[in-house]
């Protein structure tokens, strides 16, 4: 029984609903399964041995399945299939080393690889295994554990060779151990693992905990790194990268033969009321997921607005921010980019948020196209050089991976030297003669940096941070970036900190920004946005005319 095909024909011939992009990676699968070119074959039977080792062995431990035998769904299996029945046709050693497969919650997933890490412990043919399940907290880490741990218990044959000790389970005849691990990343040094679940990937901060886990693989012949989820309201973390990298696979506009991408989701946000949509983020939905459960929920959030990111997140996978941001992450995404060169010689409007040690520091260029009026956005954030590592490892934040990428620079010493702020404003004008025609700023700390700023031939308004000011010019960012008028170049900082924004709005209702999040999480580059959107606001004719 080839079970990939058959996952295929019930898609194709209507039976099943599924997300294009689940379709799409089925659909090579199967192109894949006689492609002579390869250096990979389909092995029907290594691709069936953890199904059947599952559904012969595997019981359910709680609610009404308690006691019975795990029987999975089609879905599940044509998973499974492909991420065992593909190997190298040399060695024998599987091809994929990596998935993340994503479904909404209650779709049977921790049940699903249970199994499969019970499999791995046991029958994988690997001496010696290392198996860990980690996630943010050590209680989500061990819930795939303890479900493991409930199987071994109902199955004779295996609970008398399988001991539960203290921190893991040991299978002495392979000398083999699976093990939940906490969130820091620390003490993870020295591990040999053979298989890796990452559960709930999208509330996981530390982008180190999963290069250490991925590096811990470095040993095995045929490592496997599964990451298990649905979307979440934390962006810029991991999960957004590896969602990124999945969908790039998916769609086939990047190639790696060893990533299995698994992503079920609504095509689309408006699906969410569709009722026929459903299945595409909950493949288990009738079986294993109950359909009235979800009927409850889809129609209290129609009527409770605070209730709809919970339920976009959790059960149709559409990635968003938290509840009292000011946009939802449909409203802030834009992947669409810009060359900086095809602005020389161009006026813009500056914007500056200034800080001493702990906040970003951000400077802002807006440029516009004069015809279409589409605004375009580059920006320079500064950290101190003196606690940046300190930075890095206690905020969680990619602060490292943006410098890189030379979106951040560092400031020598333990606190902002605006003079550096100076030099990228000039740097602007000298390299690319982009000239802002006014740079507005936050005058709070900002004296000396406004007079040495008018020494080098810059018009500075300043901005006061109050809603008089900011309300109106607030309200026209928010449209604009709904209306995907804004190229801000994917800047990721930039993304970061808008998703980070809140709003407060006294009772005339205007509005001004506030931080949504925890202290850690930014909204800088928000800010010296809005500032530069009030110039815009109050030079919008005068600028356009000088473009």
């Amino acid at each position: 029984m080839n079970y990939i095909l058959e996952y295929l024909k019930a898609i194709e011939n209507g039976e099943i609903i599924i997300s294009k992009r689940v379709y799409k990676v089925y659909k090579k699968l199967a192109d894949d399964l006689d492609n002579p070119d390869s250096k990979y074959i389909f092995d029907e039977k290594k691709a069936v041995r953890p199904i059947e080792f599952i559904e012969k062995f595997c019981k359910h431990s709680k609610g009404e399945w308690a006691g019975k035998s795990v029987k999975l769904e089609l879905f599940q299996k044509a998973f499974i299939s492909a991420l065992f029945g593909f190997v190298d046709k040399n060695t024998g050693f599987r091809k994929y080393k990596e998935t993340l497969f994503m479904a909404a919650r209650k779709n049977g997933k921790s049940t699903m690889l249970a199994g499969i890490a019970l499999y791995v412990l046991i029958a994988d043919n690997e001496p010696g295994a290392e198996i860990y399940c980690t996630a943010t907290k050590k209680d989500q880490a061990r819930i795939i554990f303890d479900e493991t741990h409930n199987m071994i218990k109902q199955i004779p044959e295996l609970n008398k060779f399988i001991k539960k000790r203290k921190s893991d389970l040991y299978f002495p005849l392979t000398m083999s151990k699976f093990q939940p691990l906490g969130k820091n990343s620390d003490t993870l040094d020295g591990l040999n693992s053979h298989l890796v679940i990452m559960d709930e990937l999208h509330s996981v901060k530390d982008r180190n905990c999963y290069e250490v886990m991925k590096q811990s693989q470095s040993a095995r012949r045929q490592p496997l790194f599964i990451m298990i989820t649905t979307a979440g309201t934390v962006r810029e973390c991991v999960f957004d990268d590896m969602y990124s990298y999945a969908c790039k696979i998916a769609d086939g506009t990047f190639v790696d033969e060893t990533f299995l991408p698994i992503i079920y989701e609504l095509d689309c946000k408006d699906e969410w009321i569709d009722l026929n949509a459903w299945k595409k983020a909950n493949p288990g939905l009738n079986t294993i997921k109950k359909l009235s459960d979800l009927s409850e929920k889809v129609e209290r959030a129609k009527n409770n607005p605070k209730d709809l990111s919970g339920i976009l997140t959790k059960d149709f996978n559409i990635r968003d921010t938290i509840s009292n941001a000011w946009l939802s992450f449909d409203d802030i995404n834009n992947e669409k980019t810009f060359d900086l060169p095809e602005f020389k010689n161009c006026y813009a409007i500056g914007g500056a948020d200034l800080s001493i040690t702990t906040d970003l520091t951000c400077a802002t260029l807006l440029l516009m196209n004069k015809e279409t009026e589409e605004r375009f956005i580059t920006q320079m954030y500064w950290l101190p050089r003196d606690n940046f590592e300190k930075r890095v490892q206690l905020d969680k934040i990619p602060y490292d991976k943006w410098l890189q990428r030379g979106l951040l620079r560092l400031c020598n010493g333990n606190s902002i030297n605006y003079g550096d702020v100076t030099a990228w404003f000039l740097e602007m004008v000298n390299k690319y003669g982009i000239t802002p025609a006014w740079i507005y700023y936050d005058s709070y700390s900002a004296k000396y940096w406004v007079e040495e700023m008018e020494n080098n031939g810059f018009v500075m308004v300043r901005c006061i941070q109050g809603a008089k000011t900011l309300s109106l010019p607030m309200q026209m960012l928010g449209a604009d970036l709904k209306a995907k008028k804004i190229n801000y170049n994917n800047n990721p900082i930039l993304k970061w900190c808008l998703t980070n924004t809140g709003i407060q709005t006294d009772r005339n209702g205007n509005i001004v920004p506030i931080k949504a999040q925890s202290a850690k999480q930014r909204i800088d580059g928000t800010a010296s946005l809005l500032d530069a959107y009030v110039g815009l606001y109050e030079h919008f004719n005068e600028f356009k005319n000088a473009l």
